[in-house]
């Protein structure tokens, strides 16, 4: 049975670093993968854009592909958007047998003994470790002491189960950042190669990050 992947974050905006490390993951896992944009995230500031702006500019970035695919379901949730719950969400929809996969970044990983519930995220899903230029993620102790037998370099032992294994995958090392684009944006810069294409060519779509002269 095919893994289903989900990657999460503001995407504000989205940019080219995200969608390499997405197609990557993608091709890696051979899962099925999709972008879900957090509504409230509890452990960062709150996105610049409004939560139709960020969705407007994901539909451009992903149109004309299908590997990728958008899940907008936190962001009809009222309150934090914390993993736990969209993991149980997505488990009774997609049922007990099939592999679910979240996937997160080095910084995240070596934060995740402080996410809310951390420990049930293993009984939901497997997780993926987004490794950038074949870096191995720090793991805090407590972290790495939960993790040691769940760790995984086959990819098959992904596809036999639902939940419960730690898989690094190595994706590449685009250093690009959202908030290096929006800086861009508001001197009136464009942010071009470090942005999908469609999202300049539409310039009511990066508008919500250009500086408004008074």
């Amino acid at each position: 049975m095919r893994a289903l992947a989900i990657l999460g974050g503001t995407f504000d905006p989205v940019h080219l670093g995200h969608l390499r490390v997405a197609w990557e993951a993608a091709t890696a896992l051979d899962a099925e993968l999709d972008l879900m944009p957090a509504s409230v995230p509890p452990h960062r500031p709150q996105p610049v854009a409004s939560t139709a702006q960020r969705v407007a500019i994901l539909e451009a970035a992903l149109r004309g592909q299908s590997r990728i695919g958008l899940d907008l379901r936190e962001l009809a949730r009222s309150g934090p958007s914390w993993t736990i719950d969209t993991l149980i969400e997505l488990r009774g929809e997609i049922g007990p047998r099939r592999p679910l996969v979240l996937l997160v970044g080095a910084d995240a990983w070596a934060g995740l003994a402080g996410w809310h519930r951390w420990r049930e995220l293993f009984d939901h899903a497997h997780i993926g470790v987004l490794t950038r230029g074949g870096v191995q993620a720090v793991e805090p102790e407590a972290l790495a002491v939960e993790v040691a037998p769940r760790r995984t370099t086959d990819r098959a032992a992904i596809a036999a189960a639902p939940a419960g294994c730690v898989i690094d995958i190595a994706v590449s090392a685009l250093e690009i950042s959202a908030t290096r684009i929006r800086a861009l944006l508001a001197a009136g810069e464009e942010p071009r190669w470090l942005v999908p294409d469609a999202l300049l060519a539409d310039p009511a779509l990066l508008a919500p990050y250009r500086r408004v002269e008074g």
